[in-house]
């Protein structure tokens, strides 16, 4: 049995490939050099097979669980790191990270616009329900995006109020179009911020951008990042999770949040699922490499049909994501159901734009992944809105990212 893809889709991906070279050879060496690090660090902590034992109930005197901690804090030149199954996704460990850092009377200030839909009920500018920030007196600011860029300067003028605690910088880009920030851009806005408010800490929504560079934001100046063990540093094994990096006292306070006052970080059983963790830690980089690829040629093939694609194919990446500007809904539609077609679980299901609870909008999602919401499996989608862009991102080998994408493309093109 063999993938229906024809002739003529066949043809413009190896056109797209062979394109490439260049690019591909600057992901490998980003790859290497990330596997390197997670190597000496593995070693470094004298890993063993005895850490991979998990812990039940309270999960007291976890070895491998608060071993892992410390082989992330090294990773992300951090003093500390809080890596939990507890976690139930991105949102919730950014969620704590804030509750940790912030209290009544307190200003959170989001650095580059409206962060990501699910967090919009977190600071309260959305109603979501009971438990906001807003709801425990702490007010939420945003400096808006200056021609689709960081404004540095109003970034400086609202960081400067000394209520100010904590500034928010995503990373990614979110369902917005503006570019995904790199981590010299973050650096910079750090310097800015830490001049403007040094008691001010900086937090980043890291998701979909771990090992993407071969350094992360607390490598310059960050105070704080986190993220998803189902994105990009589960390297596809994790099963649930996420992790927290950065200043102690911060990390402590999360841990605070994420169980409670007293207990924090001691407890947290880890139910046989340590091993997941290191192994797909000790994959993330080959595997954010694949997903990089994918995403690289997806842009190639679909420059080719002329369509606009952010980033360009050409350009050196940051995150996982890419970005298809489709322009309108069927089309939209049309490259999200091949996506899914080309999945190895769920192959059969059409998708259809729902009212996915945490967005002001129907959305639609392909994704057959062996992880429910592993972004870091290949999977697009979009809010069904204009200028109707679809986010693909993933790809655990760039081997099936590639024929997803061209099942996309036959999808959208030949099966109308």
């Amino acid at each position: 049995m063999h993938l229906q893809i024809n002739d003529r889709v066949k043809a413009l991906g190896d056109q797209a490939q062979g394109q490439l070279t260049k690019e591909f050879a600057r992901i490998d060496a980003i790859a290497e050099e990330n596997t390197a690090r997670v190597l000496a660090a593995f070693q470094k902590h004298r890993v063993a097979e005895g850490y991979f034992a998990g812990t039940t109930g309270y999960g007291y005197d976890d070895l491998g669980r608060d071993k892992l901690d410390e082989i992330y804090a090294d990773l992300f030149n951090t003093e500390a790191a809080l890596v939990r199954i507890q976690f139930v996704n991105g949102t919730h460990a950014i969620a704590c990270a804030l509750f940790g850092a912030l209290k009544a009377g307190d200003v959170l200030v989001s650095a580059v616009g409206a962060p990501y839909d699910t967090l919009l009920g977190v600071v309260g500018s959305v109603d979501k329900g009971r438990g906001s920030l807003k709801d425990y007196g702490v007010e939420y600011r945003q400096v808006e995006l200056l021609d689709n860029k960081p404004d540095l300067e109003g970034m400086a003028r609202a960081a400067a109020d000394p209520r100010v605690k904590a500034v928010l910088i995503q990373r990614s880009k979110g369902y917005s179009t503006r570019d995904t920030l790199s981590v010299a851009e973050i650096g910079e806005m750090c310097s800015i911020i830490k001049r403007a408010n040094p008691n001010a800490a900086i937090l980043v929504d890291n998701c979909y951008g771990e090992f993407v560079e071969t350094i992360e934001p607390t490598h310059v100046g960050a105070d704080l990042v986190v993220g998803s063990l189902i994105k990009n540093p589960g390297g596809g094994l994790a099963p649930t999770g996420g992790y927290i990096a950065g200043r102690r006292d911060l990390v402590e306070g999360a841990a605070m949040r994420l169980t409670v006052p007293g207990i924090g970080g001691e407890c947290g059983c880890t139910l046989g699922q340590n091993r997941l963790l290191y192994q797909g830690l000790f994959l993330a980089p080959h595997t954010v490499a694949q997903a990089v690829k994918t995403a690289v040629f997806a842009a190639r093939v679909m420059e080719l049909l002329g369509y606009e694609t952010q980033p360009h194919s050409s350009a050196v990446r940051h995150d996982i994501i890419q970005m298809i500007h489709m322009k309108e809904p069927e089309a939209l539609k049309k490259f999200c159901q091949g996506i899914q077609f080309g999945a190895p679980v769920d192959s059969y299901v059409t998708p259809e734009p729902w009212d996915m609870p945490g967005y002001d909008c129907q959305v639609i999602m392909a994704a057959g992944a062996f992880i429910q919401g592993a972004s870091i499996e290949l999977s697009a989608d979009a809010p069904m809105r204009e200028p109707y862009t679809v986010y693909l991102q993933g790809g655990l080998t760039y081997e099936s990212g590639k024929l997803g994408v061209l099942l996309a493309v036959q999808e959208l093109l030949w099966n109308s």
